[in-house]
């Protein structure tokens, strides 16, 4: 078939009711903006398409009406699934009054089931899930009353449980690239990040369905170098030349930045000045951590994210290569809307590819977000109440890390800290409990972790806890705190106390560096 270069509208037009969409993207990396924002005009117009099922596998949007965003619309869809959740809370209500069936599955999961979905295999076969709301001792992954098809199963292979996801064939894919020659090959010299976008196109084209693609810019037979060219032209079907450039951006936070797709020289800038507030502390705990064994790490976003700065202010960033799940290595990560890129990658891979990497103990050690905590060492990050964030990358990356430290502050909502002379004080509680009796929803399970043999911490700015058999352990607190009336007055649960219970580390809690090396 020979690609046709058509418009945004008619590529909404095309799309059929109670169609399977498959779509590409990261936030606002890769996301073909212009042809989901026609979609969802083109309904308010006509109500066509309607019922249609999206399956993807990072979260895509901006947290307010871009991505898929776009789709909320009663009537419009039928069912969605999903890695992450938070960056579209549009749908978030449809879901809550049951007006669409809705699944949350693991993002490494969702990514490499296209490859499999692309070479005709029955299932996605994955220990992935397992112990979390994703397993069907649990939720099986459903997200409200309606959700009502089992999507996943868990089986026994050779003495070993294994989650057995089912495979969704997509009727059309909708991705984005930088160029499209009069072939319709797709390259990807100013995308960020390459994510699943070959694994769809082929999982699309080998289903017999359609794939569009959002570009840049039309460019002439033979212009485009093979190597940068991820979506051969015979797997496309159809072409959109954007006509705004806005609805084009490398990430929802920038338009164009030549750094996250070129491999520079680092320049050395002089280290921020981070203030003395919980943070920093939860960040230099565990800054110590970090040995000399450990090469490779992931960042989770928000709290996480101090500790690169920590590390650069003491000196031994270049000691460690970060890495962010859609698939770069090292560099720089970026955070907000620009999450997910990296200021000067030194190589960028395939999302499905990270994910290969992560699930195979490829990581040294992670940090990521404490958001709730239970007495056995449960955390949840993807559900609060009608708020649904979903797992991302979560539940890949902290079951198969042999080290996996979870930081946040030990209370949510307006805590106020201060130090003086090396001691922690509180001057205003947080308003809401972080370590509860039973979290809302399990995105990772300390059962499973002890059952794994993996090493897990729990580092807060005024205790720091580790799991072991007993459940939530409490090993260190800092100087100037009353283990009764500032902590265990301040948990749902009694933790163990270690007999080795001691003070952190007094260099946390002083205003010159800490000396690392």
């Amino acid at each position: 078939m020979t690609v046709k270069f058509i418009t945004s509208k008619e590529a909404a037009e095309i799309i059929k009711d109670g169609s399977t969409i498959a779509v590409g993207g990261f936030i606002g990396t890769g996301v073909a903006e212009e042809i989901h924002e026609s979609i969802g005009q083109y309904f308010k117009e006509t109500g066509h398409p309607r019922n249609l099922t999206l399956i993807y596998a990072a979260g895509i949007g901006d947290g307010k009406d871009r991505g898929l965003n776009h789709y909320a619309q009663k009537g419009l869809l039928k069912r969605v699934i999903g890695g992450h959740w938070g960056l579209a809370p549009m749908l978030q209500p449809q879901v809550a009054a049951n007006e669409i069936e809705a699944y949350n599955f693991p993002q490494g999961v969702l990514s490499q089931m296209f490859r499999d979905i692309a070479s005709h295999k029955p299932f996605h076969i994955s220990r992935v899930g397992l112990g979390t709301f994703v397993d069907p001792d649990f939720q099986g992954g459903k997200l409200n009353k309606i959700t009502i098809e089992d999507l996943v199963e868990k089986k026994n292979f050779d003495g070993k449980d294994y989650l057995v996801y089912k495979l969704v064939k997509p009727d059309f894919a909708i991705l984005r690239g930088t160029y499209a020659d009069e072939n319709g090959n797709i390259s990807f010299e100013d995308e960020p990040l390459t994510l699943e976008s070959t694994s769809i196109a082929i999982a699309t084209h080998n289903a017999g369905g359609k794939v569009i693609v959002q570009v840049k810019n039309k460019v002439s037979k033979g212009s485009l170098d093979p190597k940068s060219i991820k979506i051969p032209g015979l797997l496309v079907d159809y072409v959109v030349e954007v006509s705004d450039e806005s609805k084009h951006m490398q990430t929802f936070a920038t338009q164009f930045n030549s750094e996250f797709v070129k491999a520079n020289v680092i320049k050395e800038s002089e280290s921020e000045n981070i203030p003395l507030n919980q943070r920093k502390i939860i960040a230099r705990r565990c800054a110590l951590f970090l040995n000399d064994t450990d090469r490779i790490v992931n960042y989770g976003i928000g709290m996480p994210e101090t500790i690169s700065l920590v590390l650069k202010e003491e000196g031994i960033n270049e000691k460690f290569t970060p890495t962010v799940e859609p698939g770069s290595f090292g560099g720089v990560p970026q955070g907000g809307l620009d999450f997910g890129c990296s200021v000067a990658p030194e190589s960028v891979i395939d999302q499905c590819y990270m994910f290969d990497f992560y699930d195979g103990g490829g990581i040294d050690i992670a940090f990521l977000g404490l958001a709730e905590c239970d007495k056995q060492g449960n955390i949840n990050v993807s559900k609060f109440g009608p708020k649904i964030a979903g797992a991302g990358g979560f539940i890949n990356i902290t079951q198969n890390t042999n080290r996996v430290i979870f930081c946040g502050t030990f209370t949510a909502g307006g805590l106020k800290i201060s130090v003086e002379d090396g001691k922690l004080n509180i001057v205003q509680e947080g308003k809401s409990k972080k370590f509860v009796e039973a979290v809302e929803q399990i995105t990772f399970s300390g059962k499973t972790a002890i059952s794994n043999e993996q090493t897990v911490y729990y580092v807060t700015e005024r205790a720091v806890f580790k799991l072991t058999a007993e459940g939530v352990t409490l090993i260190e607190y800092a100087k100037g705190m009353d283990i009764e009336k500032d902590i265990l007055a301040h948990m749902s649960f009694k933790p163990h106390i270690s007999e080795d219970l001691c003070e952190m580390d007094a260099r946390i809690f002083k205003e010159e560096k800490m000396g690392l090396n």
